[in-house]
């Protein structure tokens, strides 16, 4: 498949990494020669210098055979020009990331689809909707719904108090199965575990369960769950606009912010639960001043991601129950994971799990990348005829980084055993590690 992505950004040569990976010709273009040089020889990956709104590089960059042309520039007019004139160019599919939530809008789909936009993608929106989930379930490193709510994935911290801690998964099996662990984050290493495996202290676990048994998983993993009435935020970006409009107006919300200027236009169109400070988050005796030791929560977000690390730090400290951090190197993720970080928010991870989809032939209806466990997650529907539906899953060989974590079958969900067998147009939840999900594809068709 020839994917051509615009803009060796952050976003664009993190998602041309992981493509290549899948033995895609991927070609990254950019008008600034300097940003082509990859960090390591890439040899799957070919740089053009050019503008992704010139006709002529376009058709130099070979635009007519391309099946997808992502443009992922920091300029929003860009990308829509250089998507409208991708397809207009013979590209099969384009993608476009955009900084104008009205985009998005039901009713401006047809309208862009007419102009050759397939999908759009804004990250600070889907950051911001991260952000409420995380805080609207606090004792959860991660929280994802599933196939609208049906089936649900947590990952969760396990302490020494919890009832898991230091069992085998076998034993946890004696009961009736409420969840599923699909994997477990130990240290640097994801492991997809089977029944010998055992649960220690300090592990993050990855559960798959229904609604109805998410208080199961909560009990057995030893988590409180406050309620979240006060919360602070560092840095007023545009992910903190969006996260303070979506989160209920009954919260009330600090948001700290160093530059007057900036502090100032944040307060001008923030919703009226929000207080707007011009300070540093990390000033301890403002934090305290401003009643930190009330706050349930304390989300980070400005740009430096070691600034992000230690003032959750510095709220932990005050007793803050959730923290909150984005961190846009990746680098940075295992440190804070290993200092204790709540849960972690990367723009560039949820725009790659929304591109990356497009390129899945399996169904995959929704798909995220978890940053704590460096492992994927599909909701997958079953096409009649797969492979997968031909024997029970205990006698199908899947790969050793590979587990099912739940499905559902006529709108009923349930957890999957070893004698479960697939049926056509079953919902499946998948996890895997890193490369693996374009494998689904030799199971799931």
């Amino acid at each position: 498949m020839k994917v051509i992505i615009a803009g060796a950004g952050e976003v664009g040569i993190h998602l041309a990494k992981m493509l290549s990976q899948e033995k895609h010709d991927i070609i990254l273009m950019d008008p600034d020669e300097e940003r082509l040089v990859l960090p390591g020889s890439n040899s799957e990956i070919l740089p053009i210098v050019g503008n992704p709104t010139s006709l002529r590089d376009l058709e130099n960059a070979g635009i007519s055979h391309a099946d997808l042309f992502v443009s992922v520039t920091p300029h929003e007019t860009t990308n829509i020009m250089a998507c409208i004139l991708a397809s207009n160019l013979g590209a099969t599919k384009t993608f476009a990331r955009i900084n104008n939530y009205e985009y998005l809008l039901p009713k401006n789909k047809e309208r862009f689809e007419r102009l050759g936009i397939n999908a759009m993608i804004y990250p600070e929106m889907l950051a911001a909707r991260e952000i409420v989930t995380a805080v609207q379930h606090p004792w959860t490193r991660q929280y994802w719904e599933l196939f609208g709510g049906t089936l649900i994935l947590a990952g969760v911290k396990i302490r020494e108090n919890a009832e898991l801690a230091n069992k085998y998964l076998h034993e946890l099996n004696e009961k009736e199965k409420l969840y599923h662990i699909v994997a477990i984050r130990r240290g640097n290493e994801t492991i997809i575990p089977d029944g010998s495996d055992k649960v220690e202290p300090g592990d993050i676990l990855f559960f798959t369960t229904t609604k109805s048994h998410l208080k199961e998983v909560q009990l057995d993993a030893g988590k409180n769950n406050p309620e979240v009435k006060k919360i602070f935020i560092m840095g007023a970006s545009r992910i903190a606009l969006r996260t303070c409009q979506y989160l209920p107006s009954n919260i009330r919300i600090k948001v700290l912010e160093t530059n007057k200027e900036t502090s100032q236009s944040f307060a001008e169109v923030a919703p009226g639960n929000v207080l707007v400070i011009n300070g540093d988050g990390r000033n301890t005796e403002l934090l305290v001043q401003e009643g930190i030791e009330d706050a349930q929560a304390f989300i980070a977000l400005t740009d430096n991601p070691s600034t992000n690390i230690l003032a959750c730090l510095a709220a932990k400290q005050f007793g803050v129950f959730k923290t909150i951090a984005q961190i846009e190197n990746l680098d940075y993720i295992p440190m804070a994971n290993n200092m204790d970080i709540g849960s972690v928010i990367n723009k560039k991870l949820i725009a790659a799990g929304n591109i990356y989809q497009f390129l899945l032939d399996a169904d995959v209806a929704n798909m995220k990348f978890l940053a704590f466990s460096n492992a994927d997650v599909a909701e997958v529907i079953i096409k009649p005829g797969s492979k997968i539906t031909q024997k029970q899953i205990k006698d199908l060989k899947l790969p050793k980084d590979l587990t099912l974590g739940g499905l559902i079958r006529n709108g009923e969900p349930m957890m999957i055993e070893g004698n479960t067998q697939l049926q056509a147009n079953d919902h499946v939840v998948v996890f895997c590690l890193e490369n693996i999900m374009y494998d689904l594809e030799k199971y799931f068709k």
